[in-house]
């Protein structure tokens, strides 16, 4: 597949997301493996109107090369990335309920949300928490980097979800 197409399923996905109120504002970011690098979502822009032509790309070292400037959680997608060779792309929203779960006091951390559907366990099985960082700080990053080994989802305390897949 092109990086044109993949620029174009970005913008096509995000502003589905954006439509369907799982994602609002400037926050969520979406992030695509390519074989010279990454394709991410720019910071601070909401993915009700992504420009494919404005999407940002890192080389395999993960630096900007073109476009916007990416998420500044550009880290936290690496960290994914890092631990997860065979992931294609990565999500990461903000979504109402999500973050809602991702403040209870008394959830389990070590699986937030138990598997209701055959598809949640199938696809997600357990759901750890992440403990909180504010966005953007690295730490972030380190703490998913040793969740997401066992993990393909995680959720951030008090921020929300971050999913790997094909």
């Amino acid at each position: 597949m092109s990086e044109a197409t993949r620029r174009e399923d970005i913008a096509r996905l995000a502003r589905s997301m954006f439509d369907r109120g799982l994602t609002f504002g400037g926050s969520g970011n979406i992030s695509v493996r390519l074989q010279d690098g990454w394709l991410m979502t720019p910071t601070g822009v909401s993915m009700g109107t992504i420009d494919p032509a404005r999407i940002s790309k890192l080389d395999a070292a993960g630096r900007h090369v073109s476009g916007d400037a990416p998420t500044k959680e550009t880290f936290l997608h690496m960290a994914m990335y890092d631990v997860r060779p065979k992931a294609g792309a990565i999500v990461h929203l903000h979504s109402t309920y999500a973050v809602a779960v991702s403040c209870l006091a008394d959830v389990d951390a070590k699986d937030a949300i138990p598997p209701l559907t055959a598809y949640f366990a199938m696809r997600i099985g357990t759901l750890p928490i992440v403990p909180y960082a504010p966005p953007g700080d690295p730490a972030l990053g380190d703490a998913v980097r040793r969740a997401a080994a066992g993990h393909r989802a995680l959720l951030l305390a008090n921020h929300g979800p971050v999913v790997a897949g094909k």
